[in-house]
């Protein structure tokens, strides 16, 4: 099955390229993004992923603004040609590779529409590439870059229409492919012993002349088995950044310190210090103050309807919304975050978001059970 990639010298296999080397069910290839305003007033979040070996194309807008969430999804047959990148209404491009993205909502019966383009102000930093097994199979094997940016547009929803300012609006694109649990559970098999605890943080900042990135897994023990620091330098315009890589980027070998304040009766930040760690000796202590949350299943993230990779129908799309404050924070679907946080060094001041998803007892939140609570 050849597509219009085939005729550029990219091939990893002696397949053509719509053909995936692997045939995990869980294959996937995403692009996802986020924004946020730089006082919190608001926060959104895209996604579109494919999934060649279950055939599906799904694609979300998240929107979190005045204590209440919006979301537009869509599920599509996945398109044989894999420079379609469009569901329905909802249209990604890539103007330049590594450089601007535009995403456009046409008018829909969601009420959901938008006009976005991200442009970026660093090069892109390749994370380590994460890789998780249980007891008898591969769980995750993925790789995932990251570059952070600024966003400008509109967004219409319910009635009303939020202007994005470039100046004051910063994000990232969060792009990763590999293999990662999507689509239906897997039914088959002997039952599997032992289920794994997760505890993954995800802070990206934005700061006047870098942007700095720590990632970090943990398991219930507390062992952090995965681990990504790094800085890159931030520019002022497109043109002046060097190439996919740049030469003044750095990524730290070590662990990450962390003590995070829950806030009673949750899983979730109400504050933070994070101290990233290079093996050479260098350090650097930021401090978080929250200011806003998104939750994730608006991306599709543990939707008990719209998870990544189901299959819903040749071409389907939805809009729904919800009162933060009505929900269960301790539901498995509303406990993957990510909150919009004002960042401290010393004298510095950054603005990103801290990501948090607890599942499962931990040694280190003093979490004894899957869904306890903190306090």
């Amino acid at each position: 099955m050849l597509s219009s990639f085939d005729d550029y010298p990219i091939h990893q296999t002696a397949e053509p390229i719509a053909q995936t080397a692997s045939s995990d069910r869980c294959t996937y290839d995403r692009y996802w993004y986020n924004a946020h305003d730089r006082d919190g007033a608001f926060y959104f979040g895209v996604g579109l992923c494919r999934y060649p070996n279950l055939g599906i194309m799904d694609c979300s807008l998240s929107l979190a603004i005045d204590g209440q969430q919006y979301a537009f999804h869509g599920s599509r047959r996945a398109p044989s040609e894999p420079t379609d990148t469009s569901v329905g209404p909802f249209v990604l491009r890539i103007l330049e590779p590594m450089g601007r993205h535009q995403l456009t909502i046409a008018p829909n019966d969601t009420g959901i529409e938008c006009d976005l383009v991200f442009t970026p102000y660093t090069a892109c930093m390749e994370e380590g590439r994460q890789t998780l097994r249980n007891e008898r199979h591969l769980v995750m094997d993925a790789t995932r870059l990251d570059q952070f940016g600024r966003w400008q547009g509109w967004i219409r929803y319910a009635g009303r229409e939020l202007r994005v300012n470039g100046a004051t609006t910063f994000g990232l694109k969060d792009r990763s492919w590999g293999i990662r649990p999507v689509g239906e559970p897997w039914p088959g098999g002997a039952p599997i012993s032992s289920f794994q605890a997760v505890h993954f943080c995800w802070m990206p900042i934005h700061w006047q002349d870098q942007c700095s990135l720590a990632g970090w897994f943990e398991d219930d023990s507390g062992h952090q088995w995965h681990c990504d620091q790094g800085f890159l330098p931030r520019y002022a315009d497109m043109e002046s950044i060097p190439g996919t890589s740049d030469p003044g980027a750095s990524v730290w070998q070590g662990t990450v310190e962390h003590g995070i304040a829950m806030l009673p009766g949750t899983r979730r930040a109400a504050s933070a210090t994070v101290t990233m760690r290079d093996r050479g000796g260098e350090s650097m202590t930021v401090t978080l103050q929250p200011l806003l949350v998104h939750r994730m299943k608006g991306l599709g993230y543990q939707h008990p309807q719209w998870g990544h990779g189901k299959w819903h129908g040749e071409l389907v799309i939805a809009g729904e919304s919800w009162r933060d404050s009505d929900l269960d924070p301790l539901a498995l679907e509303n406990l993957h975050i990510q909150q919009v946080v004002r960042a401290t060094c010393g004298d510095r001041v950054g603005h990103g978001v801290l990501e948090q998803m607890h599942i499962g007892p931990s040694r280190t939140y003093g979490f004894n059970d899957w869904f306890d609570a903190a306090g």
